[in-house]
């Protein structure tokens, strides 16, 4: 880590994936520095006997290093479980399962709400006076905690999980307590300065995400020369659109007028889980259609007999398909060249274009406006979450101008979004630098390979300089 020198003299910690520590700090498991409690589990019956109700946290409320409090559940349970589930100031909360990036990863508890318990998949440790609860918060967050965790966890699909056992069980460097101090006084200011940066990145972003939003926007209802005479478009936050464009178009007649040029997916018993394969003519389900273009995640086929007897829901390159859930629905792209035939979902609405009326590419950019995202709300049903039907879809009406200014209008757009695609891209892979710069950091403090003991802090570095320093 440039800019810091090693300690003088090092020792080996005898656990391997933590190699050498200071000579002066110690190793030890967590079980000797710390207690832990486990979490009330939910849905206890409690018939017949008095209970109160009780805010308590959920894995979701704890957060990488953090703790998410913007949505607090309650629990019922009886006066007499109070003290036993009740966290406590300075406990530091340990998720039992989740993703492997969030996986035991700790934040400390300030006492925000009083009475709080937690459930049983969130453990709260106590520490001793040797330990301050904020070197183990920091330390979880440490590549050899992320390695020590991952090794001894359980690993399914998609979430792991880790036991009481294994997390007591966590090995770590501790050095005398004032040193913890100097040491989470120099991260604190360091993180600070490495998060401003990181904020000011992600406000770039959605503001580059902004004008893509105003660009598509503007073009499919203003059209690119603003000199051509306009007409009132009957919507009164619209306003005037081109005279020469077609008002009130129907999405249903922007499709090929054969069978199956407007469908969603098959429902019920026309397409069982059971049929469904990891083999053959794949399935396009709604997690697969974003904003952004096509991107499969999903990995269920069927067989090609099966998606013959589907052939009315096939799906083929230059295809339009559109989400019809989401929050909101209406995500919508253009099936790729590069991906075989295949079969949409139920969720899914799959448009095979009047070739001579709309340009696909078009479309989908003006199913992603302002515009139709407000009609599209207007005939959208709350369910869990927000859904459409495919015959209200069908009878939106949307202004359409002449193909050839369509493909105009499309390429466009599609120039702008290069350049911000571009700056998009830059961001990105600057969160991402820096973000490694945080995690090194860190490690580097907590695992004692740079000496901060002499660290004094200096004034908030300029922007340009912190984007250097984590290059």
């Amino acid at each position: 880590m440039s800019g810091f020198e090693p300690y003088r003299q090092y020792k080996m910690s005898g656990v391997d994936w933590l190699g050498d520590v200071p000579e002066h700090w110690t190793t030890g498991t967590l079980r000797w520095y710390a207690t832990i409690q486990g979490g009330i589990a939910k849905g206890k019956d409690y018939q017949g006997r008095d209970t109160v109700s009780v805010p308590y946290l959920r894995v979701a409320n704890v957060q990488d290093g953090f703790l998410d409090l913007t949505e607090v559940k309650e629990i019922s349970v009886l006066e007499s479980e109070l003290e036993r589930y009740s966290l406590q100031l300075d406990d530091v909360l340990m998720n039992e399962g989740g993703d492997n990036d969030k996986l035991g990863r700790g934040a400390v508890w300030r006492g925000q709400i009083n009475p709080c318990l937690h459930q049983n998949h969130v453990f709260a440790i106590r520490t001793n006076h040797l330990l301050k609860p904020e070197w183990l918060a920091t330390f979880t967050g440490s590549q050899p905690a992320r390695t020590y965790f991952f090794l001894n966890s359980k690993q399914s699909t998609n979430l792991a999980s880790i036991s009481a056992s294994n997390i007591m069980s966590l090995a770590l460097p501790i050095p005398p307590v004032a040193e913890q101090e100097r040491v989470l006084r120099f991260l604190n200011h360091e993180i600070a300065r490495i998060d401003a940066l990181i904020q000011e990145q992600q406000r770039l972003i959605e503001l580059l995400k902004e004008k893509r939003q105003a660009v598509i926007s503007h073009a499919v209802t203003k059209g690119l020369d603003p000199t051509v005479p306009t007409m009132d478009s009957g919507v009164e936050w619209l306003g005037p659109v081109p005279a020469h464009w077609r008002q009130n178009y129907k999405l249903g007649a922007m499709a090929d007028e054969r069978r199956g040029g407007f469908v969603n997916g098959p429902f019920g018993s026309d397409l069982l889980s059971s049929e469904l394969t990891h083999e053959g003519v794949p399935v396009v389900y709604i997690r697969d259609v974003k904003p952004t273009g096509y991107f499969r995640k999903s990995t269920d086929c069927v067989t090609k007999e099966k998606a013959r007897q589907l052939s009315v829901c096939r799906v083929l390159p230059g295809d339009v398909l559109v989400a019809k859930v989401g929050s909101p629905p209406g995500d919508a792209c253009i099936y790729p060249g590069s991906e075989p035939d295949g079969i949409v979902t139920q969720d899914v609405v799959r448009i095979r274009v009047k070739s001579e009326v709309v340009d696909a590419e078009y479309l989908v950019f003006l199913l992603k406006s302002n515009y139709a995202r407000a009609v599209v709300d207007a005939v959208s049903v709350e369910s869990t979450r927000k859904r459409f039907s495919l015959g209200d879809y069908k009878q939106l009406k949307l202004p359409l101008p002449p193909l050839a200014e369509q493909v105009q209008i499309a390429r466009n757009i599609g120039t702008q979004f290069e350049t911000m695609d571009a700056l998009l891209s830059t961001a990105n892979e600057g969160i991402f630098l820096i973000q490694e710069r945080r995690s090194a950091l860190i490690t580097a403090a907590v695992t004692g390979k740079i000496d901060v003991r002499d660290w004094q802090p200096s004034a908030i570095a300029p922007s340009s300089q912190l984007a250097q320093e984590a290059v």
